[in-house]
């Protein structure tokens, strides 16, 4: 039987699409006097770091979000750091702080990360947040797993009652995408490097989450025919960026896909947006 290939889910359209609805919320807020306001730290010149700052800048402006950059040299102490972003915090002007990572080795990434006001915090990474989440009331998720499951929704799929599983077991992408699924009744299994048989717990998948950051290492024959597969993965190779999912073979067997690029990435940013802005909308109330 002549296998239909995979149907693609279109990050860069449903994030125009999140971005639109945004650009609607973001003007309504400035009738009112209140103009959504993101502040974002960069240490150091990775430029890997800096185009992904550059392309948030645009993101913001593209909605009518005020964005301001603090670049800030690599030898930045911790301490300099926390007194910038406490400033940040009580800024009003300011509803969103964002600390571009990673960050040098004598910078305490958690310190930073607490030091952010929770209800500024629109990276989700706060221990308030992620708490929330586990609580099944999160204010502020972190951007790509609540990017990960408005794709997964935009198939038409329904969440609940379905077996899904989540490839790697980060606090940034892993464990919270796991905590979104379960919250919508999917029944959850995590696999990391440790996990045995991770083909055949994969193969079980009615939605696959991978964001392990190997390349390719998902392949036709560790997929559920006419299963949702999500493609976090972002690795350089000689070829130019590829997912940690075999695209080609991975793509005549499942029965929706997000590439690399063009998936999961414009929707990562999207998330920022739309975090930024209902965190303008709760201060203003």
């Amino acid at each position: 039987m002549l296998r239909v290939a995979a149907q693609i889910i279109d990050g860069k359209a449903l994030a125009q699409e999140i971005r639109a609805e945004l650009r609607e919320q973001a003007a309504a807020l400035q009738a009112k006097g209140v103009r959504p306001g993101l502040s974002v730290f960069l240490v150091g010149d990775d430029p890997a770091s800096a185009l992904y700052v550059k392309n948030k800048h645009r993101a913001c402006e593209s909605v009518g979000v005020f964005s301001e950059e603090h670049r800030l040299p690599v030898t930045v102490s911790q301490d300099e750091l926390i007194n910038l972003v406490l400033a940040a915090n009580f800024n009003p002007s300011i509803h969103g702080i964002l600390v571009q990572l990673p960050l040098p080795n004598h910078i305490d990434k958690r310190a930073i990360i607490e030091t952010i006001a929770a209800e500024k915090d629109v990276d989700g990474f706060h221990p308030y947040n992620m708490g929330g989440l586990l609580q099944g009331n999160p204010r502020a998720v972190a951007c790509t797993p609540k990017g990960v499951v408005k794709m997964i929704e935009s198939t038409g799929m329904s969440i609940a009652v379905k077996r899904a599983v989540v490839v790697g077991r980060s606090q940034i992408v892993g464990k919270p995408a796991a905590m979104l699924l379960l919250e919508r009744h999917a029944t959850v299994t995590i696999c990391h490097s440790r996990t045995q048989d991770l083909a055949g717990r994969c193969r079980e998948a009615d939605i696959l989450v991978v964001a392990a950051g190997k390349a390719k290492m998902i392949d036709a024959a560790m997929v559920k025919p006419g299963a949702v597969v999500i493609d976090v993965g972002m690795n350089l190779v000689d070829t130019g960026f590829v997912g940690d999912v075999d695209f080609e073979t991975v793509s005549k067997v499942a029965g929706w896909i997000s590439p690399v690029p063009g998936g999961v990435g414009p929707m990562t940013i999207a998330m920022l947006l739309e975090n930024t802005v209902e965190a303008t909308v709760r201060a203003a109330k």
